[in-house]
């Protein structure tokens, strides 16, 4: 076990920007444009608070951590707020900050001598460190982007804090691979989804408390997708909102219903028409209002994920309005099987709500076919 005089040095780097896009209706956060495009519409940053709370558990646990870090809001201060010790190794520069501060604080913190780097970011943020230091030490995300394809994240915060606190209480932690992998934004905002693999990390793991690498759905599935999707819209009551989730799954539920779709969005519908398409949290909720509102969400394949990849526009306020009995989930038999029995996961940026979420929930997997099935943060509970 680690003494206080060989504590883990964790490498911390945090980058603010991640996911600005995500409840806004931007879908990504790649480029300055588009983060003060974010900004401009109301987005709150999400990155250092989510990391703040992986800290939180190596805080609570009291075991032996140094943080070296990058300076500001790309690490310092949510470390300091945790309450955990620091050596700052940089500063970021000002204004808003970019891939290439990414490039250069993980490099840095690397040469300062680390054992483990920690970073929060999507996708992007994950490309700049396989960039920048490759696999020079076991890196591991805080998960805090938009598209969330990569095998190198934990599935939420406090699971990112879990295995720190494993690895600095010197258990044996497995070590593997992590596949990074990206997609092209300007082809993901106009419904295209490009997803390219970039290299690998080596990242401490665990399957119940790191993300699987995204798959898509296998040609046979398409008949049970177009079953399920029948039953729900002759399901669908008169007077609701729906709040139509992104994905292929919930596309073509939209083509029975004969309007058109945002494939990576959030559409509104009542009463067989559209009310509005690729909506923002903020929208959601001013067309929620009081009347009834029920959300239409699938699975993403491989990882399992319910809230939090992908759909960041179903904000917590909006999930809280809907309540547990306002989902409608829509996953095949087969997709549920590609699961190997990991539950569906929640990773909403709020844990309570979380907590609220997990436990059993009915799935339509096809016509009059509905199972029950676990809901959970990460696959250990």
């Amino acid at each position: 076990m680690n003494s206080q005089e060989n504590p883990l040095v964790i490498g911390l780097l945090v980058n603010p920007c991640a996911g600005l896009g995500g409840a806004v209706a931007l879908k990504g956060s790649d480029g300055e444009q588009i983060m003060r495009e974010a900004l401009a519409r109301g987005a709150v940053p999400q990155a250092g608070p989510r990391t703040q709370r992986a800290l939180a558990l190596l805080a609570e646990a009291g075991v032996p951590v140094l943080l070296r870090v990058w300076g500001g809001d790309m690490g310092a201060d949510w470390a300091q707020a945790a309450g955990l010790p620091v050596e700052v190794i940089g500063q970021p520069g000002a204004g808003l900050t970019s891939a290439e501060d990414t490039r250069t604080a993980a490099a840095a913190l690397v040469a300062a001598g680390i054992d483990v780097l920690l970073f929060a970011g999507g996708d992007g943020t994950a490309r700049d460190v396989l960039d920048s230091v490759g696999a020079a030490v076991p890196a591991l995300g805080i998960p805090a982007g938009c598209k969330m394809h990569s095998a190198v994240y934990a599935v939420n915060p406090e699971a990112a804090g879990r295995l720190l606190v494993a690895l600095a209480r010197g258990e044996l932690v497995n070590v593997m691979e992590g596949e990074v992998r990206d997609i092209d934004e300007v082809a993901f905002r106009n419904g295209q989804v490009r997803a390219r693999y970039y290299g690998s990390l080596s990242v401490p793991a665990d399957a119940r408390l790191l993300q699987q690498v995204k798959c898509g759905a296998p040609e046979q599935e398409d008949l049970q997708v177009g079953e399920a999707c029948a039953w729900l819209a002759e399901r669908m009551a008169p007077g609701v909102t729906y709040l139509m989730g992104s994905g292929s799954t919930v596309a073509a539920l939209m083509e029975q219903l004969g309007l058109p779709n945002t494939l990576l969005g959030v559409d509104l519908v009542r009463d067989g028409a559209l009310l509005a398409a690729d909506v923002t949290a903020d929208q959601i909720l001013e067309f929620m209002g009081d009347a009834p509102a029920r959300a239409v969400l699938t699975v993403i394949g491989g990882q399992g994920h319910l809230f939090g990849r992908g759909n960041q526009q179903l904000s917590p306020a909006v999930i809280r309005r809907l309540g547990r009995d306002g989902l409608h989930i829509l996953a095949t038999r087969i997709k549920l099987a590609s699961l190997d029995g990991r539950p569906l996961l929640v990773d909403t940026g709020d844990a309570a709500l979380d907590r609220d979420l997990c436990g059993l929930l009915p799935v339509i997997a096809g016509y009059e076919d509905e199972v029950l099935y676990r809901v959970a943060t990460d696959a250990s509970e």
